[in-house]
């Protein structure tokens, strides 16, 4: 990459757990503060976004194996792969954001911010030396900065002043 774009990792335990939903926040707190902001959710699943009987499926089916969606509001790249790319390899593709957050990968080598909700949890996921930060409805004294769960604004603060976002 020219320039290091941050990526936080948003985690917790299984579905359910509050990720998205902190996620969300977070992305509305960075809007408006004027952030540019790209997300990767990773599906273990697989998903489709294209619709069956739609040109660009047809496309697809027929076997291109890059379809691009283009409008004059967005842009999408559908990429038949063989295997499951690497964090690190998607976000090499991102370009002119202030931020990437990413949801679901909880075993990469990014700053993640663990979502502990102690009705679903008994023990936070990650190790202290892997988390940014925690969000959650009890404290933890493990040296790790923690916020309640809907504290969009002081996780915002705390990464505007770590990265030096404007």
């Amino acid at each position: 990459m020219d320039c290091q774009i941050p990526v936080i990792s948003i985690v917790g335990q299984g579905s359910n757990s509050g990720k998205t939903t902190l996620l969300e926040k977070l992305i509305r707190e960075g809007k408006n503060r004027g952030w540019r902001i790209a997300t990767i959710k990773h599906d273990v699943h697989g998903f489709e976004i294209d619709i069956p009987g739609k040109d660009s499926w047809r496309h697809a089916q027929a076997g291109a194996d890059i379809v691009v969606l283009s409008s004059p509001k967005k842009i999408a790249v559908l990429e038949a792969v063989t295997e499951d790319s690497s964090l690190d390899e998607i976000i090499s593709r991102i370009k002119g954001v202030d931020l990437i957050l990413t949801e679901g990968y909880k075993r990469n080598d990014k700053p993640k911010i663990e979502v502990f909700r102690s009705e679903v949890h008994k023990e936070l996921f990650c190790k202290p030396e892997e988390l940014f930060a925690i969000a959650s409805d009890v404290k933890f004294e493990n040296g790790v900065p923690c916020f309640e769960l809907d504290d969009a604004r002081g996780i915002c603060d705390m990464v505007q002043r770590f990265y030096g976002l404007p």
